[in-house]
Formats: structure tokens, sequence, C-alpha cells
């Protein structure tokens, strides 16, 4: 049977960047995989990360917004339907950060998905530098989506400043912990239960640890369902500003407290050197890189965003006229 991975974390905390070590991994060790992105967003620049990966032994598919969530879940079934048939090695699914893991189990427990398919590992990210207090619907999705993995994965470790690392695992252990008290949820998660490398520096050792982390049953009080969640995302397509003013941009509208509480902005941009520059941004670290092909938009992620304010903050540097935001 196919191996089904899933990678949760909530948003910004580093799965697509994770994923991309991961699947090279698997490659490279002869596995033919499949990656599927499921994102209720209308665009998923996720798959601009992963185009390097595309080949013989690895499939790209995406499930993307539109319609309503039963819609999108009927649209999850069916794209799981034409990988399980092709029966490749292991199939990764990498959702949005607002996901409901019951749609996951019941979904691969369904005909003929069950024929096909076999639970691997949940492997969850979670970011060493997380604020000590996230939102209610953010602390929610924080236990929930780690509740079953059978492994948490530290992100972003080496931007601690003034803590180690098994510091920083401890406080992300306490603050999870507590948020998993909170939706009645009896798991307790210790050391053991961490790998606190940081995503840049796991080794070949510590892949096949995570390919084999399995899962684990728990159960949870749902106190929202994705449709509730008012973390919002906010599109901003046919833009064009001038290299020098990207990173400007970014910086303001994370530091402006009238466009909400963000925790990232990804995207492309065109550059003016030809190509495209490749935003991937949270509030600590702004990531700007050339790529060549993209796909001009700004998806900015958080809570209660504000999509005038941020859009006083493009409008005046914009010089392409198709410019919108949604």
């Amino acid at each position: 049977m196919t191996k089904i991975d899933l990678i949760t974390g909530i948003l910004g905390s580093g799965k697509t960047t994770f994923l991309v070590g991961y699947a090279r991994h698997l490659i490279n060790n002869g596995e033919r995989i499949a990656i599927l992105e499921n994102d209720f967003g209308a665009v998923n620049v996720d798959m601009l990360m992963l185009s390097e990966l595309k080949g013989a032994n690895c499939q790209l598919e995406m499930v993307s917004g539109g319609g309503d969530h039963d819609c999108h879940k009927r649209r999850f079934k069916t794209q799981l339907i034409a990988l399980g048939m092709q029966h490749f090695d292991r199939v990764i699914i990498e959702p949005s950060g607002i996901f409901d893991m019951d749609e996951f189990f019941d979904i691969i427990h369904e005909p003929p998905l069950d024929c096909w398919f076999e639970t691997g590992s949940i492997i969850t990210i979670a970011d060493a530098c997380m604020e000590d207090e996230l939102s209610g619907q953010m602390e929610y999705l924080l236990a929930s989506e780690a509740a079953c993995c059978g492994k948490l994965l530290l992100s972003k470790t080496e931007q601690l400043k003034g803590e180690t690392v098994s510091q920083a695992a401890e406080r992300v252990i306490a603050h999870l912990n507590k948020a998993l008290s909170e939706i009645k949820c009896d798991r307790r998660f210790t050391a053991k239960d961490v790998l606190a490398d940081g995503l840049k520096d796991l080794t070949d050792a510590d892949y096949d640890i995570l390919s084999k982390a399995g899962y684990r049953g728990s159960s949870y009080v749902k106190k929202y369902l994705p449709e509730e969640i008012s973390s919002a995302v906010h599109y901003f397509m046919n833009i064009r500003i001038a290299d020098d003013k990207v990173r400007e941009l970014l910086e303001a509208i994370f530091s402006d407290n009238n466009c909400g509480r963000i925790y990232r902005i990804k995207g492309a941009l065109p550059s003016s050197e030809g190509g495209w520059l490749r935003i991937n941004a949270a509030n600590e670290k702004i990531e700007i890189t050339q790529i060549d092909e993209g796909q001009s938009v700004l998806i900015v992620i958080g809570d209660n965003v504000d999509k005038n304010a941020v859009d006083g903050h493009i409008r005046p540097l914009n010089t392409d006229p198709e410019y919108v935001c949604v």
C-alpha cells in the first residue's frame, strides 16, 4: 500500500521549507512520491518552491480554493483517488495552515482510498520563535494540528536570540501542552516527541526518523470549524514595484497595526533585472530570492487582516494598471 504522510503546522511555521528537504531525501533514496498541496486559497505560491522537485520520481498536484468547504473536500478526495490509482511509494500532503484533522482521517478511511493508502507519518512543524500568546483560534490550530503527530519538528532555530535550542524546545512544549489542555486533549508532549535540530541542519538520519514517525490517536474538543477561523488570507495581484522598495513595503505592512496581526506574506513579484523575486516573509525574517518563473501576487496571511490598510501600502508603489486586491 502507499504510505500517506501529512505535514501540519500553523500559518508561517515552515511546512513548505521542510517539505522540500524531506521530499528530496525520499527521492534520493529511490522512492517514487507525489506531493499534494491542499490549500483553501485561490493561488498557491508554495508550488513555486516545490517546482524544483518535479521529475520522473516526483509528481506535484494541487487542490486550491473555490466553492464551499464541502466542494473543496470532494476535490481533495478526487485528487487522492487519482493518486491512489498510480501506486506511488508515498504521497505527502501539505495542507493549509487552517486544517481540520478529522477531514484527513475520515477521507483516507473511506473506500476506495482505504484499499490504496495507509497512514505513514504525521509531522508537525512548530516555530521555535513563536509568540508566547497567540490568538484563541491560533492556539486551537496549534494544538489540534499537533495532537496526532508522530514527531514535532522545531523550525527557525537559527533565529533564536538569547536562548538555546534546548530552552526553546522546553518553552514550545510547555506552550503546546497548555494549548492541548484547553481543548481537553489528554496528550502531553515531552522532549522525546520533539526533533529540535532545525530545518537547515536535518541529516539523512533525521529524515529517516521522520519518515517512520507514525502518528498518535488523540481526541479533543473541536472548538472551531475551518470556515469559522477568522485568520484571513488576502491576495494582491498584478504588482510591479522597484526592487529596492520591496523590503521596505514588507516591513511597513508588518509594522502597521492597522493591517492586522500579520503572520506571513508570500508570493512573487517581477524583478527589474528580469525573472522574479520570490517573497517568503514573517515578522522576524524577510526572505527575497531570485527565481526564473513566478506569478505577480502577494498573499497576506494573519488575524483580522484589513485589506484596505494593506492596499494603502501597496498602491502608492505599484505601477501595474491591472492591479487588483481580493
